[in-house]
């Protein structure tokens, strides 16, 4: 029995959740290792050999760890329930105009409710993962806040934990910075895990060629939707291959030349169109936030004020947060820009996560 309890640890095969299970295992706590198999690249018709944490050398690495310290190491195939709910809202969000954002979702519904079931199965008070992050507990509730170092923070992807999930999560990871993670990994002689390379693609996109996903998963979707309409300024400019292989804010493979340069504004499903418009046309003060989850406050405060993100790399603005009809309404003080339906809204008081949900369709009328 070791002294500080039991901890179910998911191993990607990767630097950061390798050094979270070998730290926790130093520390004294009885690990266990996972693996979750979530997806291959054969089902989305690549033929390119697996990389990343699904593929049987990140499999076999974690497995590595776990032998060299001592303790039980499983794999978890999951590719059924992932394929199921993440796959099939990723496909359905482009259809609908939006972009969507999968690893908020994966880590949601997918990851955390897989690892607490086999936490329950084989005994684990605790899960931990390899997340740049910070848990503290305030009035009575867990509050997720920055890791120390700021340019690794995954705060923006875990908006959607509860509490019931927070209350057994570790995240050994956010007291260090990156640097000093690989030199850990270094000084215990995992020369080629502190020297691997890292992947910030979709994990079940093929070079990150979402059009090329949708297109096998959808066969006939090129010739349903092509021949739509381009509008810019009001009128038809053009025609376009179909509206889901376009997002906002987008500017390069566009094919039409108009002699400025023109970004996607909004997108129209119903009718095929993709609203063109120029930079400043991208401005937003306003949006509203569907399917929100609180972690730091139970009930937002009235007028509440906070740092909001509305991409993962977004250095953020403020606005002021209200919640009407079950939605947060958002009014930033200063213009934000490239606003996309589907993609996550982020709220921050400080360095601590307050909650986020998913960017509401506001269509225009054109």
């Amino acid at each position: 029995m070791s002294k500080n309890g039991k901890v179910l640890v998911a191993m990607s095969g990767g630097i950061d959740s390798s050094v979270t299970a070998m730290m926790l295992h130093e520390q004294g706590y009885e690990v266990i290792g996972i693996t979750m198999k979530t997806w291959d690249y054969e089902s989305s018709g690549s033929s390119k050999r697996e990389t990343g944490c699904c593929s049987l050398d990140s499999i076999n690495d974690a497995r590595s760890m776990a032998v060299n310290f001592g303790f039980p190491h499983y794999i978890l195939d999951i590719r059924g329930e992932f394929g199921e709910f993440i796959i099939n809202n990723f496909v359905e969000e482009y259809l609908a105009g939006r972009t969507p954002n999968p690893c908020v979702l994966c880590n949601t519904h997918i990851k955390w409710d897989a690892l607490l079931k086999r936490a329950d199965m084989l005994d684990c008070e605790f899960i931990a993962t390899g997340h740049y992050a910070q848990l503290r507990t305030e009035n009575n509730r867990k509050v997720v806040f920055k890791g120390l170092d700021e340019t690794k923070d995954q705060t923006y992807v875990l908006w959607g934990l509860n509490q019931d999930c927070l209350k057994r999560t570790m995240f050994p990871l956010g007291q260090y910075k990156k640097a000093e993670i690989k030199q850990m990994a270094k000084d215990a002689g995992f020369y080629d895990l502190a020297n691997k390379s890292e992947s910030y693609d979709i994990c079940f996109v093929p070079d990150n060629d979402y059009r090329a996903f949708l297109n096998h998963r959808l066969p006939h979707l090129e010739k349903e939707v092509a021949g739509g309409s381009f509008i810019y300024k009001g009128k038809e400019v053009g025609k376009h291959k179909g509206y889901p292989y376009f997002t906002v804010g987008q500017r390069k493979g566009l094919d039409i030349a108009l002699g400025v340069p023109v970004f996607v504004k909004e997108i129209i499903p119903e009718k095929n169109t993709v609203v063109l418009g120029d930079k400043e046309d991208l401005e937003e003060n306003h949006l509203l936030v569907r399917d929100f989850n609180l972690i730091k406050y139970e009930h937002l405060p009235d007028d509440f004020v906070g740092l909001t993100k509305i991409r993962y790399k977004d250095a953020g603005a403020l606005a002021t947060i209200n919640t009407i009809d079950s939605k947060l309404d958002v009014i930033f003080h200063s213009p934000v820009v490239g606003v996309a339906p589907g993609q996550s809204a982020v709220i921050y008081e400080g360095n601590d996560l307050v909650g986020g949900g998913f960017i509401d369709r506001k269509p225009i009328i054109i």
